[in-house]
């Protein structure tokens, strides 16, 4: 089986997933921007053949890469980068090298457009906010917002995380909105809605069967950490909510999704919302084919004492995987510090007193570090008391 991966270097962690395939003995061939000698070893290791570009962005270079690879090692099986950024390009790849074992151009609006989503959520009868694009220009919107009210949320229609996003309070925000913002007409705009938001993070196989479940739970939205520079912070659950596993099962439904892993979000209310239900009731967010980000697959890890890194490269490989009959599960928490914060306990000190919890600790990379801090802790625990105990003395400012 021939499997390019787009990006290898980048995340991180993306090594980690050319290695189990390589474990399953899968040619990987890779295609980056990065030099080969500045890759990681764990990554040479785990690659069949590198192709450098100058730019992941130019089509034109990663076609001949793929081009080159299909001439030198036969028909190209999959194709993937799971990165949001590269989900089109992807896309496009298998259409024009008619790779079938992923999403085509003709799918991708889907899961990259979220008015398109919209229709598919409302297939599978999935809540959502209410949604107007802003395209319709700003006499819709405000007659949307006499039925929605306010305050109302303006997130571009494409877009990865919480940039470029904005709560509009009132018309003359509303208004301002649309004065000041030169793209606005790619934007759309939400009823806000406030809660938890929680993550069903899952790994699908070719009939649309999860070989793994996950739940995690973000407090403070990455569009609030974002905008106010707060602590970033949030945790993988022990156990899943079966509510949140219900409404998980049913967007992988309305989506057809398949042979993915698969990071959706859901809004937890934290209070009675007209026509979208009451406190604790689940409400779709959005769609993001590919692992959750960040830290996100090794957390899992940790959380559930697993490999989803051999689970998915067993859904690749064999379509199928084998998790262990018995397993620990473990509230694991992500907390990322900034830089140029006094805390009560430094770093040392949170090393020394949770020595037995931490599984990881890293530098954010600076491309990440808007949404995640620039330090980052990951640790596990028994129980939530622990845990949220950790989370008070990691945050305890001077």
């Amino acid at each position: 089986m021939n499997f390019v991966y787009i990006s290898p270097n980048f995340p991180d962690a993306a090594w980690k997933f050319c290695a189990a395939l390589k474990r399953n003995g899968v040619n990987v061939l890779g295609i980056g921007d990065q030099p080969y000698d500045e890759l990681k070893p764990e990554l040479k290791a785990a690659l069949g053949e590198y192709y450098k570009v100058s730019n992941l962005e130019n089509y034109d270079e990663v076609y001949r890469g793929v081009a080159h690879f299909a001439w030198k090692h036969g028909r190209i099986d999959w194709l993937e980068s799971n990165n949001e950024y590269w989900l089109e390009q992807d896309a496009k790849l298998r259409t024009d090298f008619n790779i079938n074992t992923g999403l085509k151009s003709d799918k991708i609006d889907a899961i990259k457009e979220k008015s398109e989503m919209k229709k598919y959520y409302a297939l599978g009868h999935i809540r959502t906010a209410r949604q107007i694009k802003a395209a319709e220009g700003l006499d819709a919107v405000k007659r949307f917002s006499e039925d929605a009210g306010y305050p109302l949320f303006a997130k571009p229609d494409v877009g990865v995380g919480a940039n470029g996003t904005y709560k509009l309070e009132n018309k003359e925000q509303l208004e301002a909105f649309y004065a000041e913002n030169m793209h606005a007409d790619q934007y759309v705009i939400e009823e806000y809605v406030t809660g938890d938001i929680c993550d069903y993070d899952a790994i699908i196989d070719s009939k649309g069967k999860p070989l793994f479940e996950s739940m995690s739970v973000c407090p403070p939205s990455i569009a609030d950490i974002v905008k106010n520079n707060l602590d970033s912070v949030y945790n993988v659950e022990k156990e899943m909510n079966e509510n949140l596993r219900y409404w998980g099962r049913q967007t992988i439904k309305a989506f057809d999704v398949r042979s993915r892993f698969v990071h959706l979000e859901f809004f937890r209310l934290d209070r009675a919302h007209r026509g979208l239900g009451n406190v604790g009731d689940f409400v779709a967010l959005e769609v993001n084919m590919r692992p959750g980000g960040g830290f996100t697959p090794d957390m899992l890890n940790y959380a559930h004492s697993l490999d989803v890194y051999k689970i998915w490269a067993d859904m690749i490989a064999f379509d199928k995987t084998e998790l262990p009959e018995k397993h620990e599960d473990y509230y694991c928490a992500f907390a990322g510090r900034r830089d140029g914060v006094q805390y009560r306990l430094d770093h040392a000190a949170m090393m020394s007193k949770y020595a037995a919890n931490l599984m990881q600790w890293d530098r954010v990379p600076d491309a990440l570090s808007a949404a995640m801090g620039n330090q980052s802790y990951i640790a596990r625990f028994k129980t939530e008391a622990e845990m949220n105990a950790f989370l008070d003395d990691i945050y305890d400012r001077i």
